[in-house]
């Protein structure tokens, strides 16, 4: 291939890969965006109430670890809920160190507004695809994640663009 079809080849991938990029940030502002406005709530605040709604009265501590954020944004992600009324926390009979929280009926009802999260969505679509080609998007998407400057970035499993002071973490 001559260096100028190879160099415009090289641009019309280029800009393929970029298109697909930015599809993916806009489903993922858009499903932020229709939580926000169906329920009341930004993903990070949705990802809690379902995590105390499955575990039942709960720690900060195990909340932070099922939804693989900080003990620090889920504290303030409860703070914000509490002050919302859709929780409840309070300090455990045995030992008044630890702090439980759990779902008010409110909670309960912002839950049941809320549209089911993009991941999980994904996550039902990608568990249908065969092992091998799983492997492959992970594989590719770690590349892509790297050549972008995040391959070592911290990131939780939720697809949310909003800066942390706009979600509540």
């Amino acid at each position: 291939m001559r260096a100028a079809a190879k160099r415009n080849a090289d641009t019309d991938t280029t800009r393929d890969v970029l298109v697909a990029l930015r599809r993916i940030i806009r489903a993922i502002d858009l499903q932020s965006k229709r939580i926000a406005k169906t329920s009341g709530l930004t993903t990070p605040q949705v990802m809690v109430l379902q995590s105390i709604r499955d575990l039942g009265e709960v720690t900060t501590g195990r909340l932070s670890s099922d939804v693989s954020l900080s003990q620090a944004t889920v504290t303030t992600i409860l703070d914000r809920l509490e002050q919302r009324g859709l929780v409840e926390r309070y300090r455990s009979d045995r030992d008044r160190r630890i702090v439980h929280t759990k779902l008010t009926e409110a909670g309960r009802k912002s839950l049941k507004k809320a549209p089911p999260l993009l991941h999980e969505e994904f996550i039902a679509a990608f568990a249908d695809l065969p092992a091998g080609r799983q492997d492959e998007i992970v594989a590719t998407l770690e590349e892509v994640a790297t050549m972008l400057g995040g391959g070592d970035l911290d990131a939780a499993p939720l697809l949310d663009v909003a800066p942390p002071s706009a979600t509540g973490r």
